[in-house]
């Protein structure tokens, strides 16, 4: 990259402060490859120069580890100096979680992300959002598995397909005109690692076929705006139910979503947070009382819930 094109690296002392957004992943047949940013929650990340070269994390709330190479926040700062051949640099960052972890909208990637940008803020930004994937699944990879379909959309926001991660290659994909998120968040708590140990080693080719239409199709209808093929593109018949069996009043959950109105709803990620895609937000926030009154009834757990445009942006300085 030219260096007429990058600013000044910041002096000693000085810091930005970059709010990543949580996100959901897999959308029901997109298992490691379809990811979706939230307006909010999200993770704040203060970043500063420092005259001690490397990484140190100074504070961080959410009961996240201050060891910067535990901390999703801590690998994904140190990766970006690596690449940006800037390693000599002292960073020192504060972590202000925005979200609980365990909840299946990508908070470890959120403040994966919200640090990469950060620090290469700090840089002169030397480094394309694109270029900072590799350093957040490097982070990922520490706590909850080596895949990019939550850090990818909370660094470049909307709707995004992950083609690979080597090397990184991300699509963002258009969203249909008003469409919306519900998501319930129950008083459970599901570990990314937990859900990826149930889920069994190999499917059935009868699934792969399945799942690989309706990626195809969700695709398409991204491209249509065509809301009734975005409908019938969320099934998935393999990790789904799997991990449905792990949250209590799931399936009831996503039924009642459907029964008020949702296009379509899923699990995201390893849950145990459930979605619901709707055409509007109005649609959306009813779905939303829906979901939360099933959790309650069904699964006899009190949830939180969050209504989201679909397109919202992703990670960004304050």
């Amino acid at each position: 990259m030219s260096t007429a094109s990058v600013a000044p690296i910041a002096p000693r002392g000085e810091e930005v402060r970059v709010f990543a957004p949580a996100s959901l992943s897999n959308l029901g047949p997109g298992f490691d490859v379809l990811g979706l940013a939230l307006a909010a929650p999200g993770d704040i990340v203060l970043a500063r120069r420092s005259a001690t070269p490397g990484v140190r994390i100074l504070r961080a709330t959410g009961g996240v580890p201050l060891e910067a190479d535990a901390n999703t926040a801590g690998v994904a700062a140190r990766e970006t100096l690596r690449r940006a051949g800037m390693t000599d640099v002292g960073i020192e960052l504060e972590v202000e979680k925005g979200m609980p972890i365990g909840t299946g909208m990508g908070s470890s990637a959120a403040s994966a992300a919200a640090a990469a940008v950060a620090v290469n803020l700090l840089l002169g930004s030397p480094l394309r959002k694109q270029e900072l994937i590799g350093a957040c699944v490097e982070a990922e990879a520490r706590v909850a598995g080596r895949h990019g379909d939550n850090v990818s959309p909370s660094l470049l926001g909307g709707l995004v397909l992950v083609r690979s991660l080597d090397p990184p290659d991300v699509v963002r994909l258009p969203v249909p005109e008003d469409l919306m998120v519900a998501v319930a968040t129950p008083a459970f708590e599901l570990s990314t690692r937990v859900a990826r140990a149930a889920l069994p080693e190999s499917a059935p080719l009868r699934s792969l076929v399945h799942s690989t239409a309706n990626i195809a199709a969700l695709v398409a209808a991204c491209y249509s705006g065509d809301l009734a093929l975005l409908a019938r593109s969320l099934d998935e018949d393999v990790v789904v139910p799997v991990r449905a069996a792990l949250i209590p009043g799931a399936r009831e959950v996503m039924r009642a979503a459907l029964d008020a109105g949702a296009l379509g709803s899923s699990i995201s990620g390893a849950g145990p947070s459930i979605f619901a895609l709707c055409h509007s937000e109005a649609r959306a926030r009813a779905v939303a009382r829906a979901m939360e009154a099933a959790f309650l009834q069904y699964g006899r757990l009190a949830a939180s819930t969050i209504v989201s445009p679909a397109d919202a942006p992703g990670a960004r300085a304050l």
